[in-house]
């Protein structure tokens, strides 16, 4: 790998975990802030918006896009450039999301505690998660054929798609519910859900038989006893 090639990826490996703090610190602050209900118009916009960002991800799903890009960059940056554009619509996402507004309960004590403890778990599921999967390969930096290996252990043997489900115990689990808070966690999870048998399409075409003898194995693709 060139200096350039090393410089790109460990650079797009910032950025990546830099979209995620932005993510995380906007989701915290910026959408816990108490706003007067907005109209139609923002609900409009910021499914318009998120559908840019989730474009992206079934565009480079498809694998004429991805033999078109190996043909541009080096085998070795593909993956990287997918996380630099990620992690760069992420960002646009949170700055230019439209307020919803309103605000659907904000729970104290106990009630709190426990949907505390419901994010802190789906938090500890992305991590295990990743750290099956490698943390280097997800955020574009290591290019190895051992990062294409099918994962079928750990948090892996609940459900098919851990990371999903850490998402939504972690958006959906927030004890002060906002509009824009709700409207995060419904838009992006319609996108998860909708996604899953595309992608499971796309892994059945790599690994074959092992994917669907997985797929017997573990029954639920995301949320174990519903789905």
């Amino acid at each position: 790998m060139t200096r350039f090639a090393r410089l790109f990826v460990w650079l797009g490996g910032a950025v990546f975990v830099g979209s995620l703090i932005v993510c995380v610190w906007w989701f915290v602050a910026v959408l816990g802030r108490p706003a007067p209900p907005a109209g139609a118009g923002a609900w409009i916009w910021n499914v318009l918006l998120f559908s840019a960002f989730a474009a992206h991800h079934s565009l480079f799903a498809r694998d004429n896009v991805k033999r078109w890009l190996a043909d541009v960059v080096p085998a070795e940056l593909v993956r990287s450039v997918y996380v630099w554009t990620a992690s760069l619509l992420l960002i646009v996402v949170c700055l230019l999301w439209k307020p919803i507004g309103g605000e659907l309960f904000d729970v104290r004590g106990l009630g709190a505690a426990v949907l505390a403890g419901i994010q802190v778990a789906g938090i500890a599921v992305i991590a295990r998660a990743v750290a099956i999967i490698d943390p280097l390969e997800l955020a574009g930096i290591r290019f190895s054929s051992a990062a294409t290996s099918l994962q079928v252990g750990g948090v892996y043997r609940v459900v098919r798609h851990p990371l999903y489900l850490g998402w939504l115990m972690a958006t959906l689990g927030a004890a002060h519910m906002t509009g824009d808070r709700l409207a995060f966690a419904l838009i992006t999870a319609a996108y998860l859900f909708a996604a899953v048998p595309l992608e499971e399409r796309s892994l059945v075409r790599s690994f074959g038989d092992d994917y669907t003898r997985y797929q017997r194995e573990v029954r639920w693709r995301i949320v174990p006893f519903i789905y």
